[in-house]
């Protein structure tokens, strides 16, 4: 099986969707030799911060020098994104030859009148199947949706079960109250493994703590009176954490604070098992990156992309933007996916923009429409334009700024691994002229409109 051939094969099987529960992927993983069960686990869930977390602690493993693997989703830039050893995607030889394995595996499974399994839970079995073959020390792994019927969750070897922001989101799926989404999320904790989470709601806190001690497991939620001397800033944060004194990252909003707290709780719970000095603890922290999380790629404006894509998430990134950017001219950039809430989106954020550009996530068909989110956007805010492609929004946007003005881009992860390339390649892109309304400038077809 050749790449193109692979991928080809992954779009196939996207006929077969989404589906909570674990008996496919039980299915598959045994007709594998259960790879899943020869690695031992970080397990992260929660609705906001899991990929960050994942990027710090990740980053702070390989740079101990353990061969760490980490499994995230959504991906930014490539496909392979979602696979990575010692923050290297898998390589299209063994990306193929893994698939090989499990296509091998599916057609058993289709024999023997099975469910097919989803592209997710191929995903799934790969990563396993890939981080066995290279022999990973240890993996960091993210939870797709939800916990307790997550494809992940197969996993029984979990070092630690960590747990990120949770509130409200994926409701049709995961339930209509805090509480049932966090029962969700905590039906990841296993036996014999550590259970830690940053500061949440009290009746999160109490879900988690429950099952913890239903499975005799600690529970260390991260101190928040042991954060102290924060330092913060856009392009770099200063944080004490207990014993650990000035800890500095380059990941930017106020959340990272608690998220790296985080980090470091994880690691101080396994130093028995992955012991890790302070020094390396220090380097690991300083170099995460984590693309496309309030991340800065551009200057004179500054050009900042988020994943705001709910409701908490975009409380978040409003935060920021007041935090940082007080008295600054804003310019967004919004683009979001129809199954998301996006009113709330636009409610949290839509006072703190001067200018609003709205655009229909390419390549992704779940994406709302640029002209229907910019008639939600109307509601609450005059200024707002349609932009017809990505590359249009990003000339608009520096159209609309000057050197003092900030551009943020966010709402779904889908499309800002395309924006990125284009602001950084903006001088190979020719100017797109504005229209001067100060209207909605909309497009259906071939005629223009105005709201």
């Amino acid at each position: 099986m050749k790449y193109q051939e692979a991928m080809e094969y992954m779009k196939d099987v996207g006929q077969y969707g989404s589906v909570l529960g674990l008996d496919n992927m039980k299915e598959l993983c045994a007709r594998l030799g259960n790879p899943q069960d020869e690695l031992t686990f970080i397990h992260i869930a929660g609705t906001n911060g899991k990929g960050s977390v994942l990027a710090y602690l990740s980053t702070i493993f390989k740079t101990a020098g353990y061969r760490t693997g980490r499994y995230i989703s959504p991906v930014i830039f490539e496909y392979r994104e979602h696979i990575q050893v010692n923050n290297r995607p898998i390589t299209k030889v063994a990306f193929c030859d893994c698939l090989e394995e499990i296509a091998d595996a599916i057609e058993g499974i289709k024999r023997d009148s099975l469910p097919h399994p989803t592209p997710f839970e191929i995903e799934t079995a790969m990563a396993f199947l890939y981080f066995k073959k290279v022999k990973c020390d240890i993996v960091i792994l993210e939870t797709g949706l939800g916990g307790l019927t997550d494809a992940t969750n197969i996993i029984s070897t979990a070092a630690a079960c960590v747990f990120t922001s949770i509130s409200m989101d994926h409701m049709q799926y995961l339930g209509g109250t805090l509480e049932e989404i966090a029962e969700k999320k905590a039906g990841i904790i296993k036996n014999d493994c550590y259970v830690i989470s940053v500061p949440q709601e009290p009746i999160v806190l109490d879900v988690i703590r429950k099952r913890a001690e239903e499975k005799n497991n600690p529970f260390f939620p991260v101190d928040e009176e042991k954060i102290s001397r924060v330092k913060y800033g856009v392009e770099k944060q200063r944080f004490s954490y207990g014993q650990y004194r000035d800890l500095e990252i380059t990941l930017a909003g106020k959340h990272q604070i608690s998220n790296a707290a985080l980090a470091v709780e994880v690691v101080e719970r396994l130093k028995k098992r992955y012991p890790i000095e302070e020094k390396v603890l220090r380097k690991g922290l300083l170099h995460t990156l984590w693309r496309g999380r309030f991340s800065v790629i551009g200057k004179k404006p500054l050009f900042i992309v988020d994943g705001a894509h709910n409701e908490d998430a975009a409380k978040k990134l409003a935060e920021s933007i007041r935090f940082y950017f007080t008295n600054k001219k804003i310019i967004y950039i919004m683009g979001v996916l129809r199954d998301k809430e996006y009113d709330k989106i636009i409610r949290e954020t839509y006072e703190l923009a001067q200018d609003i550009i709205t655009i229909t996530p390419p390549k992704n068909e779940r994406a709302l429409h640029a002209y229907d989110l910019a008639k939600e956007v109307q509601e609450y805010h005059p200024r707002v334009t349609v932009a017809d492609s990505l590359e249009e929004a990003v000339e608009l946007s520096y159209l609309l700024s000057d050197k003092n003005s900030v551009i943020i881009a966010f709402g779904s992860l889908s499309y800002l691994g395309d924006l990125i390339h284009i602001v950084e390649n903006r001088d190979k892109i020719a100017t797109v002229q504005p229209s001067t309304s100060r209207g909605v400038l909309c497009e259906r077809g071939s005629q223009k409109t105005r709201v």
